[in-house]
């Protein structure tokens, strides 16, 4: 039993189970306000442009019945009312709302993914600008009053140091390589001598 509770504990605590379970509820909270969207903003005026169009009924009554069952007054008289509960239709209106929520659950979707998007462009572009610089130290520097100009300032400065830096470290390198080279073909020859000498 203690293994089973440790093993539920591991899936539980795992990060992609937790991202999960976030999207899983923001993803209800989106659809209920889509659905609060369509059904109380975007149905009413498709249904008032239908109507004015047509003349008739809007898109919450837009059925094809397959087998119409008029109702029944309660003297057992057959009415000019259809009994919806009883017909068989096919539910245009419902489909057509059903196609307008997924839509504007997208284009909600894309619009969140674009601004997360943007946002971390943001960052990256505002990381890459003060470069070499780390985070800390732009902080630093902002909190001490400098302006986003003395910061590039001393990002660039930083760069060059950086660049010379690399440069003499290049230069002795290449100093110190022939030398080597000189060194290693001493011990070659030598090492010839020595063979030639045992033959």
């Amino acid at each position: 039993m203690r293994k089973f509770f440790g093993e539920f504990k591991k899936f539980i605590q795992r990060g992609n189970v937790i991202d999960l379970a976030v999207g899983v509820i923001i993803g209800g909270a989106f659809s209920a306000i889509v659905t609060a969207l369509t059904n109380n903003i975007l149905m009413p005026i498709i249904n008032w442009v239908l109507l004015m169009i047509t003349g008739g009924k809007g898109l919450e009554e837009i059925y094809t019945y397959l087998n119409k069952v008029y109702a029944v007054d309660e003297l057992g008289n057959v009415t000019n009312t259809i009994d919806l509960t009883s017909s068989i239709y096919i539910d245009w209106g419902a489909f057509i709302t059903a196609i307008i929520n997924f839509i504007l659950i997208a284009l909600v979707v894309f619009l969140i993914v674009k601004l997360i998007n943007n946002l971390n462009e943001g960052a990256a572009k505002q990381k890459a600008k003060y470069a070499p610089l780390t985070k800390e130290e732009v902080k630093k520097l902002k909190a001490e009053g400098k302006t986003s100009d003395e910061i590039l300032a001393a990002a660039a400065a930083r760069k060059a140091e950086e660049e010379e830096a690399a440069k003499k470290a290049a230069e002795e390198e290449a100093a110190n390589a022939p030398e080597s080279e000189q060194q290693l073909l001493v011990e070659i020859r030598d090492l010839l001598k020595a063979q030639s000498k045992s033959e």
